[in-house]
């Protein structure tokens, strides 16, 4: 059994795999685009210091390598000086009592050149651009170039690129990390009919679809003990151009039991429905309860009340949570006293500075 506790109780301590948490409330995995230069850095450990009540805090999205950065000032874990910059997080996050993940995101075709770092190459499973734009603070909106196909030689490096950066997430202090196989990056281009067209081992049935999610958690896995390795998926999410498919239900039950064979910790079932995306069916969430063996994770417009009954109903083992820990960094605490909370400003979520990310109050002490 992954998760013992006396309690199913939000608030009381959980131990998942080997690790104890304080508390069943995860912060989720977050873009804040603070990172300047791709470097973590004082004002991130503040913000993640801030938080440290949580559980289980899951960092933002940071990428294994420069091919990865799709995105603005977000953070990497590539180089000493990334490495370097976690450790005051880690630090931070660990005074505070959390335990933390970092998760490990390469954003494939979700990218812009003009994001990315001198050298480095846009690449995904295949040569289809994404549909949309995506920001970029030389010029603006610009609309998804086309990818370049990866070449069995840049899956080989882009799987080895994982394993190290988890090495590297552990020498700055982290307790694991968490892959993410969600939301329309890297990972789960490759698992989705549409971003994968690939006629080798890598693409057309699931089972080679998956090859490479599977791949990159088997060897991360083995490099760091599969005890600190969580994985996040988006079954039934259509953000960044993963539009649904017929035979979407199967395939992710076929990846799940696979990933429950490695052993991993953790499964994070992402459901963004309270932000418009379509609902994962509960037959859905039920078959990934029941193939995988590890700790489940559930996330998507959580409050206390439905959190604890969630996990009465035995959906899950943690309850993740997003925006309500962006503007409230003593979120738990609002929750266990029924608390007022604080509103985010969506206008400052991505924005460089100080403000919409450390200068959020917290609760006046009584």
């Amino acid at each position: 059994m992954t998760t013992t506790s006396s309690s199913k109780n939000l608030f009381a301590p959980v131990k998942i795999g080997p690790h104890d948490l304080q508390n069943r409330i995860a912060m989720a995995p977050l873009t804040r685009s603070r990172a300047l230069g791709n470097v973590p850095n004082a004002l991130m450990a503040e913000y993640y210091g801030q938080r440290a009540s949580a559980g289980l805090i899951i960092t933002e999205g940071t990428s294994p390598s420069p091919n990865g950065l799709g995105y603005a000032r977000i953070p990497g874990i590539f180089s000493q000086a990334q490495i370097d910059g976690w450790k005051a997080i880690t630090q931070a996050v660990q005074a505070g009592g959390a335990k933390t993940f970092m998760q490990l995101m390469h954003t494939g075709r979700i990218t812009h050149p003009l994001n990315l770092p001198a050298g480095a190459r846009m690449i995904a499973p295949s040569a289809v651009a994404a549909a949309g734009e995506m920001y970029t603070d030389a010029e603006g909106m610009k609309p998804h170039p086309v990818p370049a196909e990866m070449t069995p030689q840049d899956i080989a490096a882009t799987q080895g690129e994982f394993v190290q950066a988890a090495r590297n997430a552990l020498a700055a202090g982290f307790d694991g990390v968490e892959l993410h196989a969600a939301n329309g990056y890297l990972l789960e281009q490759f698992l989705r009919p549409n971003s994968n067209i690939r006629t080798d081992g890598y693409g057309g049935p699931i089972e080679n679809r998956a090859r490479f999610v599977l791949e990159v958690a088997a060897a991360t896995a083995k490099a760091i003990g599969a005890d600190r390795v969580g994985i996040r998926l988006s079954p039934f999410g259509v953000f960044n151009d993963m539009p649904n498919y017929d035979a979407m239900a199967s395939d992710y039950a076929y990846l799940t039991e696979r990933l429950s064979a490695l052993g991993l910790l953790y499964l994070h079932i992402v459901d963004h429905s309270a932000m418009g995306a379509p609902q994962v069916p509960d037959s859905m969430k039920q078959t990934l309860r029941r193939l995988f063996q590890g700790a489940i994770i559930l996330s998507g417009g959580y409050d206390a009340a439905r959190a604890q009954q969630d996990l009465d109903a035995g959906k899950g083992d943690l309850v993740a949570v997003g925006r309500g820990f962006i503007a409230n960094p003593d979120l738990v605490e609002r929750w266990r006293s029924g608390a007022a909370l604080n509103q985010p400003d969506f206008d400052t979520f991505y924005t460089p500075g100080t403000k919409g990310y450390t200068d959020y109050p917290a609760m006046q002490p009584r």
